[in-house]
């Protein structure tokens, strides 16, 4: 089984390790590298992988902030790499969408393991591009949006946070976690900017804006 793998690290040690080992023993396997976030998008726009190997702390673009966009568009299954091993950064991880995780130092033949099984997993899985809820649709690879069929012009953060509402109806989502999901965990504004852009959201998408949600004290969902 060929499958297509993108390993975005910084430091050239441990890419180095990880192709090295992998050439060895998983032949069957393309790996891309990318040296920053930065770089690991702009590889991600220009082709289809089957699974992406993401360190945490990268220049440019951490991979925190990375998934956030890969996930805006893609189900490409993602592991973390990295050095930070607290429970609240591991739970982060997966709240923004990762697959597994790895912490730094690790075994190569335990990454080479969580590889195999998620790209085994992802294989037998059939993944659509649209997502559905109620009267919208969500065309995550061409980033557009229909209501009844008919196709409406979403701004970026817009978008973004219909996006991320729609990955998982009658969830609801604080204020605060769609701050760090569509702007980024390092953004610092007052949370309130949520409200407006929510708000905007729903006159767009005219009486399909009933479908999202104010979940009193505590933030939004979408329902069917």
């Amino acid at each position: 089984m060929i499958a297509k793998i993108l390993l975005v690290e910084d430091d050239a040690k441990i890419r180095e390790a990880i192709l090295d080992y992998f050439s060895e023993k998983a032949p069957e396997y393309e790996m891309d590298i990318a040296k920053t976030g930065t770089e690991g998008e702009e590889k991600l726009e220009e082709k289809i992988y089957d699974l992406v190997l993401l360190d945490v702390m990268l220049p440019r673009m951490s991979g925190f902030d990375l998934i956030v966009r890969i996930r805006r568009t893609m189900d490409v299954p993602v592991i973390f790499m990295t050095a930070r091993t607290s429970e609240e950064d591991r739970l982060y991880g997966y709240e923004l969408g990762c697959d597994d995780y790895v912490c730094k130092p690790f075994s190569l033949a335990e990454l080479l393991a969580k590889v195999n099984a998620q790209i085994k997993r992802s294989k037998g899985t059939v993944l659509s591009d649209v997502i559905s809820c109620g009267s919208i649709e969500l065309h995550k690879r061409a980033l557009t949006v229909k209501v009844n069929g008919k196709e409406v012009d979403l701004p970026p953060k817009e978008l973004a946070i219909l996006s991320i509402l729609m990955e998982k109806p009658g969830w609801t989502f604080s204020r605060d976690m769609l701050l760090d999901l569509a702007w980024g965990k390092d953004y610092f504004g007052n949370d309130r900017v949520v409200d407006n852009h929510v708000k905007k959201l729903r006159q767009i998408l005219g009486e399909a804006g009933n479908q999202i949600k104010t979940v009193f004290a505590k933030g939004y969902k979408i329902m069917g």
